[in-house]
């Protein structure tokens, strides 16, 4: 990924921060940490939730918690950040 003259970021360090900034919010994994999206300034996350919490405002920390760091450590300015919760943890 390149974040401008002669700065590249590597596959794996933008995954890597993206899943420790969502699993950041209490009760999120990322399920498949390999297979982020980033389609155009969108991303894609699929997530697995502990049962019991409050979906809704889990989804709108993660879609924060992500938005920041992205924008923070990598100067990407995202359009927006879909979150699609998969499974319920137990």
């Amino acid at each position: 990924m390149n974040l401008g003259p002669g700065i590249e970021l590597a596959d794996a360090a933008f995954v890597a921060l993206v899943v420790r900034a969502a699993q950041s919010v209490e009760g999120v994994r990322v399920r498949r940490p390999r297979k982020l999206e980033l389609d155009g300034a969108r991303l894609e996350l699929a997530l697995a939730a502990r049962l019991g919490l409050v979906l809704p405002e889990l989804a709108r920390d993660v879609q924060a918690r992500v938005h920041e760091a992205v924008e923070t450590m990598c100067g990407i300015r995202l359009a927006g950040v879909d979150v699609t919760i998969e499974v319920l943890d137990t």
